[in-house]
């Protein structure tokens, strides 16, 4: 039997899954019902690209609506800001993190659920190897991440909590 992974997100997170459910709910998939109709009164189905491309539209639709209600069903939703009193100078999910490498390179690393990861923008999953190795530790601490690409230490330089989009 797997461990299921809790499915912590950040308020932003959750704002944007549900707008993005609530447009394929009323809008999107509405439209695409009315396209296939439209289609399907056009007579051979079996070469009425229209009329196929429509279904197919309306599977990955459907899919994602699934997904999205999934993942919404399951949402543990942590606020950064409410984090903040009951951690300190730990860190937990939703907090931004300084770091700095045996290099003196130093950079921003936000803890945030696996629908929020965007390297770019240096929002990791906090059940990423990196973030595991961050979880818990305190403003100060040396922490080792262990990658594909090999072992890395890590000085946690400060630690903060703050609102995430």
């Amino acid at each position: 039997m797997s461990q299921q992974r809790k499915n912590y997100m950040t308020p932003g997170c959750a704002a944007r899954m549900r707008a993005e459910l609530k447009e394929l709910l009323y809008k999107e998939r509405p439209a695409m019902v009315d396209t296939v109709a439209w289609a399907a009164s056009n007579g051979d189905r079996s070469e009425n690209a229209d009329y196929q491309y429509g279904k197919r539209r309306l599977r990955e639709i459907d899919r994602r609506i699934r997904f999205l209600t999934k993942q919404l069903d399951a949402a543990d939703i942590v606020d950064p800001l409410d984090q903040k009193a009951r951690a300190g100078d730990r860190v937990l999910f939703g907090a931004t993190v300084t770091v700095e490498n045996a290099d003196g390179v130093e950079r921003v690393l936000s803890l945030v659920g696996g629908d929020e990861m965007d390297a770019s923008r240096g929002r990791i999953s906090w059940f990423s190897p990196v973030g595991r190795a961050l979880l818990n530790a305190r403003e100060g601490d040396e922490v080792t991440v262990v990658t594909p690409g090999g072992r890395e230490e890590l000085e946690i330089v400060k630690v903060d909590y703050l609102p995430l989009d």
